[in-house]
């Protein structure tokens, strides 16, 4: 079980990143060729000799440029997987920014209660919205709608829709793994980060220097 955990965190961190890769590739390469095909004309009006190569380079490069219009849907669907990807990855990493400054005041048995009332409303949450977005996608895929700029590639808008339900299943999943160390007493709260005592420890970390 443990190897299976490994496995798909490892997987979980490879994937974001993979999605982090290839929007920034795509993005690249786009804005390079949009600005790549007027250095070759700049090059043919100032170089008499080779103007007529040197214009023919631009124009191949503008057509690959006006051919990549699909690049902006492409980036926007990578970024709306990363973002519904990675919230079952904040949720494990505890990057989602707690607000319990009160809650912390309270005592360990009180802050292990609102845990776990915290945590049955965020699987709620997510339960819900993991089953409305499954309707939402067999809807889509029943109307067979093309993504838009993408759909000549045969992706279908329920392809990039697919993860709004699958990242909130891995919320509910992870919210789950919470609840029950809650109720095993290995954990109070929901886990979340805490910007206040990163803020002391920095400070501290400065006035060490």
């Amino acid at each position: 079980m443990n190897a299976l955990r490994r496995i798909w965190e490892h997987f979980e961190e490879s994937f974001i990143v993979f999605l982090l890769a290839a929007m920034t590739l795509v993005t690249f390469v786009y804005v390079i060729l949009n600005n790549l095909y007027t250095l070759f004309y700049r090059l043919a009006e100032s170089w008499e000799g080779a103007s007529e190569p040197l214009f023919a380079m631009g124009d191949r490069v503008m057509t690959m440029a006006q051919a990549m219009t699909w690049s902006t849907s492409l980036t926007k669907a990578l970024f709306g997987w990363l973002i519904f990807f990675g919230l079952s990855y904040g949720v494990r990493t505890a990057g989602h920014i707690g607000v319990d400054a009160l809650v912390r005041l309270a005592s360990k048995s009180v802050q292990k209660r609102i845990g776990i009332m915290a945590c049955l409303c965020c699987l709620t949450y997510a339960g819900l919205l993991s089953v409305a977005s499954f309707e939402w996608i067999q809807t889509l895929r029943i109307a067979g709608i093309g993504a838009e700029d993408l759909g000549h590639f045969g992706i279908m808008q329920w392809h990039i829709g697919l993860i709004v339900p699958l990242g909130f299943a891995l919320v509910f999943i992870r919210f789950a793994e919470i609840l029950v160390r809650i109720l095993q007493n290995r954990q109070t709260g929901l886990g979340l980060a805490d910007e206040a005592a990163d803020v002391i420890k920095l400070t501290e970390h400065e006035d060490d220097k």
